[in-house]
């Protein structure tokens, strides 16, 4: 089905051509990420005009622009917020949120915790490069110990945050990590997050190739994504490694998955019961 998906997929049916040349700085992971989430739309078939994306503030942020459907871009930490509520009122939508490390967890990480116990029906795409690339590569939340940046010139003290465990702890009903190495499992688990009915959380492991990357002697972009297999567990989908796992190795796929009654199904359920109640009062 990959196969035959991918023939007749052509991403330029998905995008504001016009937009074009985008932002993105060469080697950037973002782009793989886009294009992922852009396959999974096209393999299920959602019409553009019932596509709902909205983005926050950062290099993840600016990347819903570009795509050709309904995109709501918020102020910083807040595209959940403005998420649950567009998905509550036009139920009708697939609402997909597009945010970084830092717009999710930093400032817009309560938000987060409370989609996650709220289990709204809407998928947050986080993508992870581990730094605060448009705004002068300041640390974030993810940032890995000892790492360089421009607001921890000699190394990073803090440890990382676990943005799937988060999300699992939270009551996120779909959680998964994928990379931007491989793309067709970052597609299917994309799709999946989608499919399911309720909230899901994906953390993407993308890179900045311009700003984290020549800091820490990281290499070109190539090199940089590789770096991504030698940190992998085997996943749900099948990936398998050919090097022994690090000491800092992460699960990708799907970590945690249950089925439980989504908020907005819930929430009208309650208020015809009501009304209902009331007229026969």
């Amino acid at each position: 089905m990959d196969t035959a998906s991918a023939n007749d997929f052509d991403i330029r049916d998905y995008l504001r051509v016009e937009l074009l040349p985008h932002f993105m700085c060469p080697g950037c992971g973002h782009g793989i990420a886009l294009r992922a989430l852009l396959w999974a739309v096209h393999d299920l078939k959602l019409a553009k005009d019932r596509l709902a994306i909205v983005s926050g503030i950062g290099c993840s942020g600016r990347v819903g622009a570009y795509i050709d459907a309904n995109t709501f871009h918020v102020t910083h930490g807040r595209p959940l917020a403005f998420a649950t509520g567009l998905a509550l009122a036009r139920p009708d939508l697939e609402v997909i949120v597009i945010t970084g490390d830092g717009d999710c967890l930093a400032i817009g990480g309560n938000h987060l915790i409370h989609a996650c116990r709220r289990n709204l029906h809407l998928t947050c795409l986080m993508f992870n490069n581990e730094i605060y690339g448009m705004t002068g590569g300041q640390v974030s939340p993810t940032t890995a110990d000892d790492r360089l940046t421009t607001t921890t010139p000699y190394g990073n003290a803090e440890p990382s945050f676990d943005a799937c465990a988060l999300a699992a702890a939270a009551g996120a009903s779909f959680v998964g990590r994928g990379m931007t190495l491989q793309t067709v499992a970052l597609k299917n688990l994309i799709r999946d997050a989608i499919s399911h009915r309720g909230f899901s959380f994906v953390e993407v492991i993308s890179d900045c190739t311009e700003i984290f990357g020549r800091k820490n002697d990281l290499g070109s972009s190539p090199e940089m994504i590789l770096r991504q297999k030698g940190s992998m567990k085997p996943d749900t989908y099948g990936n398998v490694v050919d090097r022994p796992f690090r000491p800092n190795a992460v699960q990708t796929g799907v970590l945690a998955r249950n089925d439980r009654p989504e908020y907005g199904d819930a929430y009208r359920a309650a208020v015809l019961g009501a009304a209902g109640a009331a007229v026969a009062g």
